[in-house]
C-alpha cells in the first residue's frame, strides 16, 4: 500500500514540477493574494482533477486538443480579468471577502486549465497499473499540493519584496500580462501536442 502511494507521489511530482505553467500561475496568484486561500482553492481543484483522472483513466489524455485549448484559454483570460479588476486599495469589507475570492480564483485557474496534462495522465496510468484508485488519488493530490505549496511560497516571498519596491499598478500590469502569456503558451502547447 505505502509503495503505491509513494510511487504515485514521486511520479506525479516529478512529471508536474518540470516546466509546468501552473507552477508559474500559482506563483503569479500568490503575488496578488495571500498563500493560504490560494492553497485552499488549489487543493480542492487538484482533488477534483485527480478524481477525474483516476476515474476516467487513460481517456483523459484523449480529450480533443481544441476543447482543452479553449477551456484553458478561457480560464487564463478569466483569471487575468479578475486580477485586472481587483482594486489597488481595499475597503475593510473587501479585506474580509478577499480570502474566499482568492480561493475561488485559485480553484478556477487550476481546475479549468490543462486537462489531460502529464500529472493527470500519470495518475491515470498508475491507477491502471496498480488498481488502487484511492491510494493513487491521494498520492497524486499530495504531489500536486506540494508543487502548489512551493509555488505559493515563492510567490508570497516575491509579493512581500514587490510590495516594498513596486507600485501596485505595475504589479497589476505585470501579473495580467504574465497570466495572458502563460495562457497563450498553454493553448499553444495543447494544440501542438494534439497534432
Amino acid at each position: 500500500m505505502i509503495p503505491i502511494l509513494l510511487a504515485t507521489y514521486g511520479a506525479v511530482f516529478v512529471a508536474e514540477i518540470v516546466g509546468d505553467k501552473l507552477l508559474y500561475t500559482t506563483g503569479v496568484l500568490a503575488t496578488r493574494y495571500r498563500s493560504v486561500p490560494i492553497m485552499i482553492g488549489m487543493v480542492f481543484a487538484f482533488m477534483a482533477k485527480m478524481a477525474v483522472a483516476v476515474a476516467v483513466g487513460s481517456a483523459i489524455g484523449k480529450l480533443p486538443p481544441l476543447l482543452v485549448a479553449a477551456v484553458t484559454a478561457a480560464s487564463f483570460i478569466g483569471v487575468a480579468i479578475t486580477v485586472w479588476r481587483k482594486p489597488e486599495e481595499r475597503s475593510s469589507f473587501e479585506r474580509d471577502d478577499r480570502a474566499s475570492r482568492a480561493a475561488m480564483i485559485s480553484f478556477a485557474a487550476i481546475f479549468f486549465s490543462e486537462w489531460g496534462d502529464v500529472g493527470q495522465i500519470t495518475a491515470a496510468t498508475m491507477t491502471a497499473r496498480y488498481g488502487a484508485p484511492l491510494l493513487v488519488w491521494f498520492g497524486a493530490v499530495a504531489a500536486m499540493a506540494t508543487k502548489g505549496a512551493l509555488a505559493a511560497s515563492i510567490g508570497a516571498g516575491v509579493r512581500q519584496w514587490i510590495a516594498a519596491r513596486v507600485s501596485p499598478k505595475i504589479v497589476r500590469y505585470a501579473g495580467v500580462s504574465m497570466l495572458l502569456v502563460l495562457g497563450l503558451l498553454s493553448v499553444l502547447e495543447t494544440l501542438e501536442g494534439g497534432s
